[in-house]
């Protein structure tokens, strides 16, 4: 099954998808990566799925991605007496850190860290920032704010605090557990949530390891101050617009999106534009005028991909939220101004050695109208120099590693197919004819562009290019 199409889509599982049959009709309108929310479901739940994916993977023949979303820390208020309270503009609030049940002379704020860090002048936002507040005062056991912005504060609402860098881990022992789990069963991506600082990264990335990529979630305003250290950390990113639009201006987000796709190109590492992309489908078997826009937005950025949660996690319109956002992809990257835009936001200057080959040959496919690149790849590298030029041919990354054919499900652009190794030049050549025609990429006398890295087998080094015919002669 070949996607007729660059960007990649990816899925979140819940109740509405969490079928076998279910999870195959979803692959099969355009799903490329599964996402597992460990914000919900049991172990055994995610078990389950997981292994209908890879059942599915084995029934297709294609390689399907899966990506763990792991939690992260959860700051909420406590017990609230009758179990909410309507607070209005002007009105003084205290938040205490010890109590099982207050008002609003005394709210309970369960969490040392905040009252380590927080600053007078800095704001509290209740439920996803329907309730403002703004820091008055300070002691060593409450907070006194003032509201700003008035609604009801009810049991156990989140707290975002943009202001506030807090000293915790991204990983909570919940998350810990989880990991371990998900690592255990074989899992592709770990997306990583509540970064703030490049070294949040550090931390998870020595649990994990090389057992899978590291996508880092940005969602806090402290994040973006780190970008390009976070995009260098990770393995991907991803744009995580619900909870950072709460936390910054929601003027600011699109803005913000647009650097993260770029500073992400330009790495050449996978981006996921996320969050409310269909909210409309997931009680309506269409979205609206404007979040069609807001897809297409994202693939003229030139996102890797974008993702659907609620529409297919707990909807009533999964696999058409899916169709709709294939459909969506499509007639984007087949507008007359998408390539010249995509270009145009692509990087100028080719700084290293593999990043000006893999340029090279992004530019001879064009020249010579090439259907088909080839990239012989083991770590998944060399697929990732070429995709970050954007080419107008199809990328057909061959790779022995079954591990790098399910992450390159997130790669814009390419086209996995999991191969021997190769140890030769002829033997690359012979190859790469006979993949690219298996997979009806090309027409026999059509010329195809093959990159890989001599010494065959090492990560990292694009150093080759070849054209050759698709008969190979």
């Amino acid at each position: 099954m070949r996607r007729k199409r660059r960007a990649k889509i990816v899925a979140t599982v819940g109740p509405a998808s969490a079928d076998p049959a279910m999870l195959e009709a979803l692959f099969r309108a355009g799903v490329d990566t599964f996402r597992l929310n460990f914000s919900h479901g049991s172990h055994d739940d995610h078990a389950r799925v997981h292994a209908a994916i890879r059942a599915l993977e084995d029934k297709h023949h294609r390689p399907i991605g899966i990506l763990q979303d792991l939690q992260g820390p959860k700051i909420r208020v406590g017990t609230i007496r009758d179990g909410r309270i309507e607070v209005t503009p002007g009105q003084a609030l205290r938040f205490v850190l010890n109590g099982s049940e207050g008002g609003p002379e005394a709210i309970p704020l369960p969490h040392p860290e905040i009252f380590a860090a927080v600053l007078p002048g800095h704001h509290l936002l209740i439920d996803d920032g329907r309730v403002r507040l703004r820091v008055t005062g300070l002691g060593d056991d409450h907070i006194d704010t003032e509201v700003e912005i008035g609604g009801v504060i009810s049991n156990r609402k989140g707290v975002n605090l943009p202001g506030t860098v807090l000293d915790m881990s991204p990983l909570t022992p919940k998350d810990r557990a989880d990991l371990a789990f998900g690592l255990e069963l074989g899992v592709d991506w770990v997306a990583l949530s509540f970064v703030q600082r490049p070294g949040d990264l550090l931390e998870a990335r020595g649990l994990i390891g090389d057992r899978a990529g590291l996508v880092a979630k940005v969602e806090k305003p402290s994040a973006l101050d780190h970008v390009d250290e976070i995009v260098a950390l990770a393995d991907a990113v991803m744009v995580a617009r619900g909870d950072l639009g709460v936390e910054i201006p929601p003027e600011d987000v699109p803005g913000r999106q647009k650097e993260l796709v770029r500073a992400c190109r330009f790495a050449a590492k996978p981006v996921i534009v996320a969050t409310q992309m269909l909210d409309s489908m997931v009680a309506a078997p269409t979205p609206t005028r404007a979040e069609a826009s807001d897809v297409a937005t994202a693939i003229y950025d030139g996102a890797d991909a974008v993702m659907l949660s609620a529409e297919s996690a707990a909807g009533q319109y999964p696999v058409e939220a899916v169709e709709m956002m294939d459909r969506i992809i499509r007639r984007t990257e087949q507008h007359k101004f998408y390539r010249s835009i995509v270009d145009a936001s692509g990087p100028r200057e080719e700084t290293s050695a593999p990043h000006a080959v893999a340029a090279a040959a992004a530019d001879l496919a064009v020249a010579l109208g090439a259907p088909a690149l080839v990239a012989f790849t083991s770590s998944g590298t060399t697929a990732a120099r070429i995709a970050r030029r954007r080419p107008a041919a199809q990328i057909l990354a061959t790779t022995p590693n079954l591990p790098v054919s399910r992450r390159l499900c997130l790669l814009w652009g390419a086209h996995s197919v999991l191969s021997e190794e190769i140890h030769s030049y002829e033997e690359m050549v012979e190859k790469a004819t006979r993949t690219v025609m298996e997979q009806e990429l090309a027409g026999p006398a059509d010329p195809v562009v093959v990159v890989a890295g001599i010494p065959f087998g090492q990560a990292g080094s694009t150093n080759n290019i070849r054209v050759v015919r698709a008969d190979g002669n």
